[in-house]
């Protein structure tokens, strides 16, 4: 069995410093090295790792054809709809393409996307449903019996 945790995900990018420079532009804030090939940035517990696509897919004995919608969207839970409309703002204001105006929407939140320069979309998003804890990590009910 696998253990139930995720402990690290990687972006393939097509230019690793232009990615870095946009994602610090966003105020994450990479590992202590330097590296054109790869970067690391501590996510509150969980890796996220940017890495040359071509590298990446050979390093997953994959093809690389980048083909449209890769079928995954990263998010970022906040605390309120102000946090998510005030986050999206920063972020198309620090290089991002707003794909998704911020609005309630089906399930009871708030929430809007941005894709990153390589075109990885982020959800910025406010679910009422899902408390935050003091270091920002969502609270989901214990699983069922």
């Amino acid at each position: 069995m696998l253990p139930q945790r995720l402990t690290m995900v990687t972006l393939g990018v097509a230019n690793v410093p232009a990615s870095r420079k946009f994602y610090d532009g966003l105020g994450f804030r990479c590992a202590g090295f330097e590296s054109d090939t790869v970067a690391f940035f501590d996510m509150n517990g969980v890796v996220f790792g940017l890495f040359g696509e071509k590298a990446l897919a050979e390093d997953a004995a994959v093809a690389h054809d980048r083909q449209g919608f890769r079928g995954v969207a990263l998010a970022i839970n906040l605390e309120s709809e102000a946090a998510v409309d005030a986050a999206l703002e920063f972020a198309v204001a620090n290089g991002a393409e707003l794909k998704k105006p911020a609005e309630k929407v089906f399930w009871g939140g708030y929430s809007g996307y941005f894709a990153d320069p390589d075109g990885h979309l982020w959800e910025i998003a406010y679910n009422p449903g899902f408390a935050l804890n003091a270091d920002g990590h969502m609270q989901l009910p214990p699983p069922a019996n």
